[in-house]
């Protein structure tokens, strides 16, 4: 994974917090635009502090609003903000599949059930998709689903776009930073946002801010076109354009591969690879995901790569670059999500996907990706019984992780509130 809420999905938040005990309204209406417009120039309202986010702006994707109320009716007739004491009610399992995006491959309706039925935060739809048939294909998360899951694509241009026509087709973001202005790209991208909305879709899994001029996308190289640019200021200027046009459709943005892929050693997807020094990641990869934390974006995703003097892990892995870098130091206080936990360097660090999500959530992680690297066994993995029994083993082990003491139960929580705030909620002040 975005940033915002208007649209199909109005009203829909009112079922956002059902406690065990008994209902919780959630406040905030339907995702919408951020209150203070995003444009190219990169403003997308205040930055969020670290910690769970609050903010008195309209609620929408990755966005929470204040509310005087904790647990119960707020004066006037306002419905009830959302709290940790609230979330800590739930059962472990109930808060552990709200971290959890299930992957799914070509909009299969069973593979959406078993999303459902997981009770899973999430779906990112993976491989081609019919977009004539995808609103009815979705049909069941808006039916039988309380919240209903985020709808997830990765939508960037060029060769990674997995919704075609009608949806406008977009350039390689190589090619729109060499061709196009920034509020040009600010109009597709509002243009595509709107379409992704029609179809029930609302977060992207872009823009990549990453830094990387080289000329095409490959097994050694994650990035080639997907980069806007080798330079700094034009992959960050470019990048919020792109985020601001999807903003101001009602769709979230997520900013990507933090903190930075460009130099990597190798694809991640394929096996172990490492960033740029983080010395030299500081004065050039970091630079445009600083830029776009300062002016408001509302999601990051983590990659899969080490970065050799910071953290020998796997960066969705590691609590160093999650929670100490991107939580502490720059003062992210969005959602976070980890690249795919089925990849290459995942598997190479000695890590199960169940394994890794717990570890990522215990990093600072708010919800876990896994299946959409399409290898031979990840595309196996897609039918729906053994996507159910995949989902299921996250979930036990993100709860057999609380249950030991390596997650703390707090962090838990931490991440449920911040899935929660992305689907609409109204997180109460101080969560």
């Amino acid at each position: 994974m975005r940033t915002d809420r208007a649209g199909a999905r109005a009203g829909r938040v009112a079922l956002v917090a059902l406690a065990l005990t008994g209902p919780v309204a959630a406040c905030g209406g339907p995702r919408q635009a951020d209150a203070s417009r995003p444009s190219s120039s990169g403003s997308e309202g205040p930055a969020q502090g670290a910690g769970p986010a609050t903010s008195s702006a309209p609620t929408g994707p990755g966005t929470t609003s204040t509310s005087t109320a904790s647990g119960s009716a707020a004066a006037g007739g306002q419905a009830a903000c959302v709290d940790g004491a609230t979330v800590a009610g739930w059962s472990l399992s109930r808060r552990a599949a709200l971290l959890v995006v299930v992957p799914v491959l070509s909009a299969d309706p069973q593979a959406v059930t078993v999303a459902v039925q997981a009770g899973a935060g999430g779906v990112l739809l993976i491989g081609p998709q019919t977009a004539s048939t995808l609103p009815s294909d979705l049909r069941p998360l808006r039916q039988d689903a309380s919240p209903a899951p985020l709808v997830m694509v990765d939508q960037e241009g060029g060769g990674v776009q997995r919704l075609g026509p009608p949806v406008t087709q977009m350039p390689w973001p190589r090619q729109m930073a060499s061709t196009m202005t920034p509020a040009a790209v600010e109009a597709l991208a509002r243009q595509v946002g709107g379409q992704m909305r029609s179809l029930g879709v609302d977060v992207d899994l872009a823009p990549v801010l990453d830094l990387d001029g080289g000329p095409t996308l490959s097994a050694r190289d994650a990035d080639g076109p997907r980069s806007f640019s080798a330079d700094a200021a034009t992959a960050a200027a470019y990048g919020a354009a792109f985020r601001a046009g999807m903003a101001e459709a009602g769709v979230l943005a997520v900013v990507k591969h933090f903190p930075g892929l460009g130099g990597a050693s190798g694809n991640t997807d394929y096996g172990p690879a490492a960033t740029a020094p983080y010395v030299q990641l500081q004065s050039a990869g970091l630079v445009p995901f600083e830029q776009a934390i300062r002016s408001g974006a509302r999601a990051v995703m983590v990659a899969n790569a080490s970065v050799p003097g910071l953290s020998s892990v796997p960066a969705s892995l590691s609590p160093a670059v999650i929670t100490g870098l991107l939580r502490q130091k720059l003062g992210f206080g969005g959602l976070v999500l980890t690249d795919s936990l089925s990849a290459g360097a995942i598997r190479a660090a000695g890590y199960t996907v169940p394994s890794a999500a717990a570890a990522a959530v215990e990093a600072g992680a708010d919800m876990v990706l896994f299946g959409s690297t399409l290898t031979p066994s990840d595309t196996a993995a897609l039918a729906p019984p053994a996507l159910g029994r995949d989902t299921a083993a996250i979930v036990a082990a993100m709860v057999s992780a609380v249950r030991s003491g390596r997650l703390p139960e707090a962090r838990l929580d931490q991440a449920v509130l911040h899935v929660l705030a992305a689907q609409g909620a109204t997180v109460c002040p101080g969560s």
